[in-house]
């Protein structure tokens, strides 16, 4: 990455690279306790081999072959009890990157994954750090399938696969990844919750359709209606509005 400029403000100036890392989201936490750290700053690796997801779940990405990345963030103005507008924003921005490649059903899973059609193509880790009712740091963790063409697990699915595109060049795509988190990073800081919650519910997956859930392995009929502000999934079940968290409830 001895070439790597984005054309952004401040995210990804600061780059750290590893050639090989355990999870670039423990890299990043290892950054802030030990040192000051600029805001922006990009710790990315070419072989991850620990990564999670947000059920604790691994990664499976071959080396050299996708996206696996951390963004360090300073949200300090936001508060704790609306930091779910953050995972928001950066769902956002992945989705808006996705586009440009023309991905058709690209949809966002809440509370954090990226699909195509009914398959995996990415996923989002964010970890918070708090200072009193404020956010003093937030790691985001993107994992994304770009250039890999086979998988273990058959839900999931490349960007190359879906688009049948010849071998992605991944430098120049996370720059353009840090473009679109950032653009919408900064909306966020401008006071753009409302309009970018609207866009979240509008690219969700099977948003406003019948679908089954599971809950303690019981399975159940319901329809997503709303994203609570704390980040709940709002599901309408026979009629009624349920909450449910982010490891209470798993689609079917």
């Amino acid at each position: 990455m001895n070439n790597f400029q984005p054309k952004t403000l401040f995210i990804g100036k600061n780059l750290i690279y590893l050639p090989s890392c355990h999870s670039t989201n423990d890299i990043a936490a290892e950054k802030i306790q030990k040192e000051p750290v600029f805001d922006g700053t990009l710790v990315i690796t070419s072989d991850q081999t620990a990564g999670r997801g947000q059920r604790g779940n691994g990664w499976e990405a071959l080396p050299g072959q996708n996206i696996t990345m951390s963004v360090i963030l300073k949200p300090g103005f936001l508060n704790v009890s609306s930091q779910f507008n953050l995972n928001i924003a950066v769902s956002l921005g992945v989705n808006e990157f996705l586009t440009k490649y023309a991905v058709d059903g690209l949809s966002i899973k809440w509370p954090n994954d990226i699909y195509i059609g009914n398959r995996k193509l990415g996923g989002i880790l964010i970890e918070n750090t708090l200072s009193g009712s404020r956010l003093s740091y937030s790691i985001i963790g993107i994992g994304l399938n770009i250039n890999q063409l086979n998988f273990n697990n058959d839900k999931a699915i490349s960007l190359r696969l879906a688009t049948r595109h010849d071998e992605f060049d991944l430098d120049y795509l996370v720059e353009e990844l840090c473009i679109c988190l950032e653009k919408y990073y900064l909306q966020l800081k401008n006071g753009q919750a409302a309009n970018q919650k609207k866009q979240y519910l509008q690219n969700l997956y099977r948003y406003q359709e019948p679908h089954y859930f599971s809950k303690n392995g019981s399975k159940f009929m319901g329809k997503i209606v709303d994203i609570a502000n704390s980040g709940q999934l709002m599901l309408e079940v026979e009629g009624e509005i349920q909450y449910f968290d982010f490891k209470e409830v798993a689609f079917v």
